[in-house]
């Protein structure tokens, strides 16, 4: 199955790691959005072979405050949370 795991540490300051997994070769956009819903960054936007991922995010060029990521990938999508606190 695909999934997408909470972030951790949540809240961080400034970089966190976020783990996702991918059953098939799969085309995998992840992104993270702010609060208004605008996109801040495209971490993942490529094709995947199956397997586990995890990816390091440094958002010292964000403020402190709750943004999300969202993770498409075939017809599978899943939004998370996550705090930063400086």
């Amino acid at each position: 199955d695909y999934l997408l795991y909470q972030n951790y540490p949540n809240p961080f300051n400034p970089v966190t790691k976020i783990h996702y997994e991918v059953p098939s070769k799969s085309f995998v956009q992840l992104k993270v959005y702010d609060m208004l819903g605008r996109e801040i960054s495209t971490l993942v936007n490529s094709s995947k072979d199956a397997g586990d991922y995890i990816l390091e995010y440094d958002a010292s060029s964000l403020s402190s405050g709750i943004y999300f990521y969202k993770m498409q990938a075939g017809n599978f999508s899943a939004i998370r949370k996550m705090v930063v606190i400086k």
